[in-house]
Order: C-alpha cells, then sequence, then structure tokens
C-alpha cells in the first residue's frame, strides 16, 4: 500500500460532457512539486467525494494520472498514485466478466451495471518517478480499469448498451439536484 499525499484542496468535479473528459490525456514527464500538488488536491477531491479513485481530468488537468483508495474482493484496501498507466487484464479461457454496477464521480449518484474482468494490474510510475503496479480482484479491478479509462478519455458509458446508457442518464438526471454545478465542494 502506498501513502496517498495530504493536504490538498478539495476542487469542483468535471462532468461528462467536457471536452478534458473525452479526449486521451497527456503523459506525466515532470514529477515534481507541481505534480504532487495536483495529486494532493485529486485525493482531497476524492474523498470529499467519498469516491474509491478520480483520475486527473476529473477535475479538469489533462494529464496521465489518478489516484485511488479502493477495496479488493476480500474487503482489503489499497492505495495508490499511478502515472502513465497501462492496463493488463486477463484473456481467453482466464477472462472472466463480472458485470456488477459501476459509477463515476464525474456523473454522480447514478449507477448501472457495466461489463469489466474481474481481475485487472496496472502498471505505471508513481509520484516520484519510480515504476509501480498495483494488481486485484473485485472493485479494486473495476476501479483500476475505470480510473485507466478516463485517461484514454474514455467514461464508462462508451461501454454500454443504447438501452443501458439511458437509463444510467435517467437516473443522473432524477439525482442531479443533489449534486449541483461545483460538487464536492458546493456542498
Amino acid at each position: 500500500m502506498s501513502a496517498l499525499p495530504a493536504g490538498g484542496t478539495v476542487r469542483a468535479i468535471t462532468r461528462w460532457g467536457e471536452p478534458v473528459m473525452h479526449k486521451p490525456c497527456r503523459e506525466v514527464t515532470s514529477f515534481d512539486a507541481e505534480l504532487r500538488s495536483l495529486v494532493a488536491d485529486m485525493v482531497a477531491t476524492m474523498y470529499a467525494a467519498e469516491g474509491v479513485g478520480l483520475a486527473a481530468n476529473q477535475i479538469g488537468a489533462g494529464l496521465k494520472v489518478f489516484v485511488f483508495d479502493c477495496p479488493d474482493a476480500d474487503g482489503h484496501h489499497h492505495t495508490g498514485v499511478v502515472c502513465n498507466p497501462t492496463v493488463r487484464v486477463p484473456v481467453g479461457r482466464d477472462r472472466v466478466l463480472d458485470d456488477d454496477e459501476e459509477g463515476c464521480l464525474s456523473l454522480p449518484g447514478a449507477f448501472v451495471a457495466c461489463a469489466r474482468t474481474d481481475s485487472a494490474e496496472v502498471r505505471g510510475i508513481d509520484l516520484h518517478g519510480r515504476p509501480t503496479s498495483y494488481a486485484g480482484d473485485g472493485l479494486l479491478a473495476r476501479c483500476l480499469q475505470h480510473e485507466a479509462d478516463h485517461l484514454d478519455g474514455i467514461v464508462f458509458a462508451d461501454r454500454l448498451s443504447t438501452r443501458a446508457r439511458k437509463k444510467l442518464y435517467k437516473e443522473a438526471a432524477r439525482l442531479a439536484v443533489d449534486f449541483p454545478p461545483g460538487w464536492p465542494t458546493s456542498r
């Protein structure tokens, strides 16, 4: 488990539809104080929104970095920071799909079933420029895949059928009053 940086400022979460959410992010090339400050803000925002993961573009920064604090299938918590991630998932007979509910802080409150592999590994670079990797199952596997997708400009609705996507957007519209613009800073 990697300690997450503290002392960040909670920022408003960027919503689906904003351009930064739907295009690939830039590679992280500088592991400096500016990156550490961004990551600390991401951690503070993730916790304020009661999420298990957050990608940089979810607070408007188009950089390939995400943070997470998420349990695996056995309930053990894992935390980390991953820059420039690559995801590996099982293939062939080892591939098992988990069609569990998924949500996103950038479309707050709404959940719908989304098929993901039941285990995943992410490799990348940590906050200090060193190689890092995390692997897990259950919600952790879903989180690693979800956050890495964000950095490639993919929101999980892109992986849904038209019917499931409509259900998701209908639920989000119904709950919009609970998540006003500027959320979670507007609480």
